[in-house]
Order: C-alpha cells, then structure tokens, then sequence
C-alpha cells in the first residue's frame, strides 16, 4: 500500500511536469525502480502509464499546438507516429541487461540537450530558419528516441522547438500533443509485453491524468526559468542515481 502510495503522488508530479516543461519520466522511473521493477520494465510500465494524461494533457492544450516553420503540426505528428513504433520494437528487441547499462547514459543525454536549449539557444527573435530536411529528421530521431526510452522525450522536443524559434508555452503544448503521438505507437506494442506492470500502471495512470490536467492551469502562470532549472536538476539527481546503482 505504502508503494502504491507513492506512485501515486509520483504520477501527479509527472503529470504536472510533463505539462510544464517535460521529465515526468524522471519522477515516474525512480519511483518504480523503487517497487522492485527492473530498468526495462519500469521504463515500459512509465510509458504506458503516462500515455492517458499525455492525451488528456494535449487535446486541453490544443489551442496553443503549432507547427515549426514549413512544417505543419499534421505532418509532426505523422512523424511521431512513425519514429515511435520504430523506437519501440528497438527496444522490444533490446536485452534488458543491455537498457540497464544504457539508462544512465541516455537521461545523461537527455539532461544535458534540456538544459542547452533552455539557456544557451538564440531568442525566438534572432533564431535562424531551419531547413526542413533538418526538422523532419531531428522530429524523427526524437520519435524513435521517444519509443525507445520515455525518459526525456519532453526535454528533447522542448530543446528542438526552442531552438527552432518557438515560443516556450507554445513549445510545452504542442510537445506535449506529439508526445502523445510517439507513444501512442509504442504503447499499442507494448499492451502486449509482459514487462508491463498493470497495477502499477493503473495508479500512476490515475494520478498522473489530473497531474496533467492541473498542469494546463499552471502553464499559463508559471516562471518558466526557475521551471527549467529544476527540470535539469531532476535529470542530474536522477543521473547521479542511476550511475551509483550500477556500481
């Protein structure tokens, strides 16, 4: 009870995170680690948990989703679509031996192209055209990322759609519609696997839906620096954490 305790509370600080600037997963992969679950299964469990509120989170955020100069919201979401069944059956065919060892090197990863595109990219103002080869490609690298590792797809979209010139509540809406996307893909393969853990699941499913919700609210008040920062605080905490359990 007390485990299910806190994934709940785990699942509703995602979701509002999620919403706001993205690293729900980074909230969501300590907790289920902490019940006992492998890496592998807690990042299938984490993706599959959070895909509810990342649909409720995009349709209430809907109004303020955009494209990214030639290239349509639409044409994103395909995109993700297609990168995140990719990424998925990657993963699906991964030793979980093997994820175990990688984990902290891609929240590493993940971590440091937030907090790049957060404080070192060129206002909206001054942010040069990007050509659109580069932002099909870059979307579609995220999305396969995304359906291999849930862990850090919002920092990852969010750093891309700053660096592109969007502005950040505009970038946080509409990563969070083509975060939907991605998963959407990933999730509908991994209903089948048994490395999804359905309790679990269920109650971060649960809170982190109204997690999401609230989050909608606040992105409309939030300081979106102080916001960031403890985004990428998250990310080092989490960083730190994996690598020590490995030795």
């Amino acid at each position: 009870m007390t485990a299910l305790i806190i994934l709940a509370l785990a699942g509703l600080w995602a979701g509002m995170q999620n919403t706001l600037a993205g690293g729900g997963s980074f909230v969501t992969l300590p907790a289920l680690l902490l019940t006992g679950l492998s890496p592998l299964a807690a990042n299938i469990t984490s993706t599959v948990a959070l895909f509810p509120g990342q649909l409720a989170s995009g349709y209430a955020g809907r109004t303020m989703v955009q494209g990214v100069g030639r290239l349509s919201f639409v044409w994103l979401v395909v995109i993700s679509l297609v990168g995140g069944a990719l990424g998925a059956l990657l993963l699906l065919i991964t030793p979980p031996t093997i994820f175990a060892r990688m984990m902290p090197w891609l929240v590493l990863f993940a971590t440091l192209i937030f907090a790049w595109g957060s404080f070192r990219r060129k206002p909206p103002a001054q942010a040069k055209e990007i050509s659109l080869p580069l932002l099909v490609g870059a979307q579609f690298m995220i999305a396969i990322y995304g359906g291999y590792f849930g862990g850090g797809i919002g920092f990852l979209m969010m750093a891309a759609l700053s660096i592109a010139g969007m502005k950040p509540r505009n970038g946080s809406a509409t990563k969070n519609a083509l975060a939907a996307a991605m998963n959407a893909s990933a999730v509908a393969m991994f209903a089948f696997s048994d490395d999804v853990k359905w309790l679990e699941a269920l109650v971060l499913a649960g809170s982190s839906t109204v997690g999401y919700l609230a989050g909608v609210w606040v992105l409309r008040r939030v300081n979106e620096q102080w916001l960031r920062f403890g985004v990428i605080v998250l990310g080092v905490a989490l960083t730190a954490g994996l690598f020590w359990r490995q030795f």
